[in-house]
C-alpha cells in the first residue's frame, strides 16, 4: 500500500466534496456542477480504498464497477450498491456536455451530496485501523 497515494486520493475527494457543498449554499447553486463533483468525490473515495488494498485503479467513472472491485476486497461494500450510489455515475458525463445536457433539481442535488457523504463515511470506516495513520484529514460537515 502506498500511504501517500491513499492520502492524495482522499485529499482530491475532499476537495470535490467541499467545492460541491460550498456551491450548494449559494443563492442559485449550479446543480449540474455540484452533482458532477459528488460523483467525482465518490469515485475518488472508492479508488482510495482500492489503492489502500494495493489494487490497480480502473480508468472508469462507473461507480458500480469500482464498488464491485471493492466488494472483492470487502463484501460489506455491497451495502453501497444497495443504497444505489451508482445513480451518481450519470453525473460524470450527462452534466458535463451540452449534447447530453441535464440540469439536476435541488432535491436530486441534495441527494447526491448525501450519497457522497455516505461513501466518504463508509470508506473512512474501512481505512481506520490501529496500524494505519489517519487518512481523512479534511473534516467537512454534512448539510
Amino acid at each position: 500500500m502506498n500511504e501517500d497515494m491513499v492520502r492524495q486520493w482522499i485529499h482530491k475527494a475532499d476537495n470535490d466534496l467541499k467545492a460541491g457543498k460550498d456551491e450548494f449554499l449559494t443563492k442559485e447553486p449550479a446543480t449540474d456542477t455540484i452533482c458532477f463533483h459528488m460523483q467525482q468525490c465518490s469515485e475518488k473515495y472508492l479508488k482510495s480504498y482500492l489503492v489502500y488494498c494495493g489494487k490497480e485503479i480502473p480508468r472508469t467513472h462507473n461507480l458500480a464497477l469500482i464498488a464491485q472491485l471493492c466488494i472483492e476486497e470487502d463484501s460489506s461494500f455491497n451495502e453501497l450498491l444497495e443504497k444505489e450510489i451508482d445513480i451518481l455515475t450519470d453525473y460524470a458525463v450527462i452534466t458535463r456536455y451540452p449534447d447530453e445536457f441535464y440540469m439536476p433539481t435541488i432535491e436530486e442535488t441534495q441527494n447526491a451530496i448525501v450519497m457522497a457523504e455516505l461513501v466518504k463515511g463508509f470508506v473512512a470506516m474501512r481505512l481506520k485501523n490501529d496500524d494505519s495513520p489517519p487518512y481523512l484529514t479534511h473534516a467537512h460537515t454534512a448539510l
